[in-house]
């Protein structure tokens, strides 16, 4: 297990920001995380799980405790029937190239999050009307008590961009994909098409954490802010972003502080245009 010290954590997100974690620990396999869990609770050390840290903003300050990186050492991918089985560190780009490799399709629209399966499965990650609950079949997670079991899909309670994992204290370990048989070109086809749409439409250039808000009932976060007039509002580096307003991007050197304040005033802007509370969408560490 490799151990880092009061290390800074804005390597470690998309946003390029967070401040110092006091540990950051990083288990060689599944038999090493569930040790360290272990070790942590029953030391009632605080802990984080971090994935690949795009739907993250981590507090200037840091946070206090341990952080748990679930990353490469954590990302095997096997092939069973048609059904893929991938350790919670692999990224989402390699399972659609691994889907690609042995003609399974139905994964194509979530090629392009940058995120890992992990943390996309807890969150219940989705794009272009696909969600991770259209293809999950089940999953192994490490339970309130240290022992790792396996999740169904109605122990997920999967709804907009949320599961019971994170209610629950789940630490996903491996999660279980139905996919179904297709042609080469035709999967390789559908990823060059959202892929394409991802590059036109997504604030590609800077470093963001995706969609700050969840889809409100009966309308969309991102028309709502449009409509606010707050593309291009800015406060230090953090910029809503002009090509598409969901986005929260990092010009140059934005504090967690910025996309806070920016993000508090989207919301009272948005709930005084059109009275509706925006959720986050992307999960806040530590103070701010």
């Amino acid at each position: 297990m490799r151990i880092y010290l009061n290390n800074e954590l804005n390597k470690f997100t998309s946003f390029k920001i967070g401040g110092i974690a006091d540990v950051i620990a990083e288990p060689k396999d599944i038999k090493e995380l569930v040790e360290l869990i272990k070790f942590l609770r029953k030391n009632y050390i605080k802990y984080y799980i971090l994935g690949n840290g795009t739907n993250l903003l981590i507090s200037d300050k840091g946070v206090r405790g341990c952080v748990v990186h679930i990353g490469s050492n954590l990302s095997s991918i096997k092939l069973n029937g048609n059904k893929i089985i991938a350790e919670a560190g692999a990224l989402m780009k390699e399972i659609s190239q691994f889907a690609l490799k042995h003609n399974l399709g139905g994964f194509e629209e979530l090629s392009g999050i940058p995120g890992s399966i992990g943390g996309a499965t807890a969150m219940n990650a989705g794009a272009y009307g696909k969600e991770i609950k259209d293809l999950f079949s089940s999953a192994n997670a490490i339970n309130e008590s240290g022992r790792v079991i396996k999740l169904t899909k109605d122990s997920m309670d999967f709804s907009n961009r949320k599961s019971s994992v994170f209610e629950k204290g789940y630490i996903i370990t491996s999660v279980t994909l139905g996919l179904q048989e297709s042609k080469k070109e035709i999967i390789s086809k559908n990823i060059e098409k959202f892929t394409s749409l991802r590059q036109k439409n997504q604030p590609l250039d800077y470093p963001s954490a995706g969609s700050v808000f969840k889809r409100p009932e009966g309308g969309y976060a991102s028309l709502m802010i449009k409509n606010s007039n707050l593309m291009g509002e800015r406060i230090g580096d953090a910029e809503v972003s002009t090509l598409h307003a969901g986005f929260i991007v990092n010009r140059g050197k934005a504090k967690a502080s910025d996309v806070y304040k920016l993000m508090n005033k989207i919301k009272d802007d948005v709930k005084t245009y059109f009275n509706v509370e925006l959720e986050p969408e992307i999960k806040l560490w530590g103070k701010f």
